[in-house]
């Protein structure tokens, strides 16, 4: 009797243990619980905080001048482009990316905005003063950054002769030497340089519209740049023709022609002449 009432005794003490243990495990799960709640309540209070901030520092807000150039894009571009400038199929690329040296070459020279796509954007009378052009440049600029044309004198201190020579090797072999532009392939074409702009010439090379190619610091330096707009500017296009009349100033191929044609026809005559005095 003495032992199977030890034993009741000592499976009533194993109970009563347990039960003392089962809740005091419970309290620290569900302590841990409340813990865990608190710290996640915690973070998204901070985040909520700090999550606007975060915001605005990645979106800064526009300048004055590209305030001003976003409402003109939106009323005017905002078709072929996007709202976002992103593009749109089938109608016009993104402009993200690519400066205010493009837009200031495209719109600046009246080849945008564009009636209808076609092989090459030809140069056509501005739609935007040269202030609007800016502003829409600005916009582009600081909606997804890019080139873009430095301020001041582009030809200052530029050398006439290292500029001649640049020309020739760079830019002869599809505006001809005489900047008056020429044929390319398929339907495409160089535009003659003669209405171009100081700013037009530097944001040509920096954002390489149509078939040129992107003559960046890298490969032209600002030196040399302004050495290329000085020549152009104020020899190319000063240039009075000295030798006589210069035939559209294409280059090597129409003179070739000329002399043929003309140097032929010469030597017909006289060699008639000849035998008819003779």
């Amino acid at each position: 009797m003495t032992s199977d009432n030890d034993r009741r005794r000592g499976l009533l003490a194993r109970l009563r243990r347990q039960r003392s243990v089962a809740p005091s495990r419970g309290r620290r799960r569900l302590g841990a619980a409340v813990r865990l709640i608190a710290a996640l309540m915690l973070a998204g209070g901070a985040y909520t905080v700090f999550a606007p901030g975060a915001q605005a520092q990645d979106n800064p807000p526009l300048t004055g001048a590209a305030a001003e150039g976003k409402a003109l894009f939106d009323v005017s571009c905002v078709t072929c482009h996007g709202r976002n400038a992103q593009g749109v199929e089938g109608r016009g690329p993104s402009l993200i990316g690519v400066g205010a040296a493009s837009v200031e070459f495209q719109v600046g020279s009246g080849r945008m905005p564009m009636a209808r796509q076609e092989v090459q954007a030809e140069r056509k009378t501005p739609v935007f003063t040269d202030e609007e052009t800016r502003q829409l440049a600005q916009y582009i600029q600081e909606l997804g950054g890019g080139p873009e044309v430095p301020q001041g004198d582009l030809r200052a201190d530029g050398n006439l002769a290292t500029g001649g020579e640049l020309f020739r090797i760079n830019c002869s072999q599809c505006h001809a030497f005489g900047g008056g532009g020429g044929a390319l392939s398929s339907g495409k074409y160089a535009p003659s340089l003669q209405p171009a702009t100081d700013r037009q010439i530097y944001a040509a090379m920096l954002s390489g519209p149509q078939n040129m190619p992107v003559f960046g610091d890298n490969q032209i330096t600002p030196e040399q740049k302004a050495d290329l707009i000085a020549y152009i500017q104020e020899t190319l296009k000063n240039d009075q023709d000295p030798g006589g009349f210069n035939l559209g100033r294409y280059g090597p191929s129409t003179e070739g022609l000329a002399i043929f044609l003309v140097g032929i026809v010469a030597l017909v005559f006289a060699s008639l002449w000849i035998a008819g005095k003779s």
